[in-house]
């Protein structure tokens, strides 16, 4: 019994006080980061089918009064990160798209107006300025091109309005097409998270393990099992911020094309076909589907069926590196086309022109 109490009373004298107990690197990263993030607040006009007033009961009528007619209003949230010392928060092009107020809560609950300065829907980025407070420290900013996978992602953020959330995970993968997750009006190359992003954290900072901000989340894929988050990297994020600031509006290259990736066992397999209208070339590339009335691709005299298997001196494998060198194109600057038809090889030259209905 006497060694039992001595053994108790060693325990209380080890153990240390708890303000002595050292805290994890994510805390860290919070105290760091915290401060810069913002919770959005907003409310857009929303049009809602009035009722025909001649197919309404006249007793209805008369308990319920006219019924409104004209705009709603519906209420939105969402999360953003400070990025500067001029005021400007990076947020989701989708939490202020056609609204008519903004809000913003800081870190501390103080709250102010804010300016929607631009928004690109194509890569789903907006910039939003605070009024009338004193600006919070701005977030660090990293390089998401120095990311690998397994490294360490703290999303932050008010999902379902709960300020001050924070969750763990890893980067699961990079450069996750928006296009496989259905999205075929975005150009996005996407970090991939199993840290948790619910909604109302679109538009806050996903942060490594130093406490600097790697992407800007945007959307989740809910499923069996775990959901998948998602986040737009941070180089692309201050590139367009970059062009909203200097111009109001993100200019994206187009050449008008909807393709297809084909592979050498594609197009074997196809070709084994008796049935098959066309033979394809036995190759990797990129595989017109359809070419755009009145493009750039239309007016260069490109067809359906065409394989583009370069640009220049660079191979193109598959569709989404055209993409890329379209979109590091300069409008009106000629870009050479090799494609396979009918199993000859053509060059043609196209010139890539602004991407309508986007500013």
């Amino acid at each position: 019994m006497r060694a039992l109490l001595i053994l108790v009373l060693a325990f209380f004298v080890a153990a240390p006080p708890a303000a002595a107990l050292e805290h994890s690197f994510v805390a860290d990263v919070v105290r760091r980061v915290a401060p810069s993030v913002v919770r959005i607040d907003t409310e857009r006009p929303v049009e809602r089918q009035p009722f025909d007033p001649t197919l309404i009961d006249p007793l209805l009528r008369d308990l319920l009064g006219e019924l409104p007619i004209g705009p709603e209003r519906e209420r939105g949230q969402g999360s953003g990160v400070l990025i500067d010392d001029r005021g400007l928060v990076l947020t989701n092009a989708h939490v202020v798209d056609r609204v008519e107020s903004v809000s913003l809560t800081l870190a501390d609950g103080e709250q102010c107006d804010g300016d929607v300065i631009g928004t690109d829907p194509v890569t789903d980025l907006a910039l939003v300025r605070l009024k009338g407070v004193q600006f919070p420290p701005a977030a660090p900013l990293g390089d998401s091109e120095a990311l690998e996978v397994g490294d360490w992602a703290i999303a932050l953020g008010t999902p379902y309005g709960l300020e001050r959330t924070v969750t763990l995970g890893i980067v699961s993968s990079l450069h996750r097409n928006i296009s496989t997750l259905g999205f075929s009006d975005k150009r996005l190359d996407l970090i991939q998270t199993d840290a948790a992003i619910n909604p109302g954290n679109s538009g806050g900072p996903l942060v490594n393990a130093s406490g600097d901000v790697i992407g800007i989340n945007t959307l989740v894929r809910s499923g069996p099992g775990a959901g998948l988050g998602f986040a737009i990297p941070i180089n692309l994020a201050q590139h367009v911020a970059d062009q909203l600031v200097d111009q109001g509006e993100v200019v994206h290259p187009y050449i008008g094309l909807q393709l297809i990736s084909l592979t050498a066992r594609i197009a074997k397999e196809h070709n084994r076909d008796p049935n098959a209208l066309v033979q394809l070339p036995e190759r990797n590339g990129a595989l017109v589907q359809s070419v755009l009335p009145e493009s750039p691709a239309e007016q260069a005299g490109l067809r359906r069926g065409d394989l583009v298997i370069a640009v220049g001196e660079t191979a193109i494998s598959d569709p989404q590196l055209l993409l890329e060198v379209v979109d590091s194109a300069r409008l009106g600057e000629s870009l050479s086309l090799h494609v396979l038809r009918n199993g000859r090889e053509l060059i043609l030259a196209v010139k890539p022109l602004a991407l309508p209905g986007v500013a």
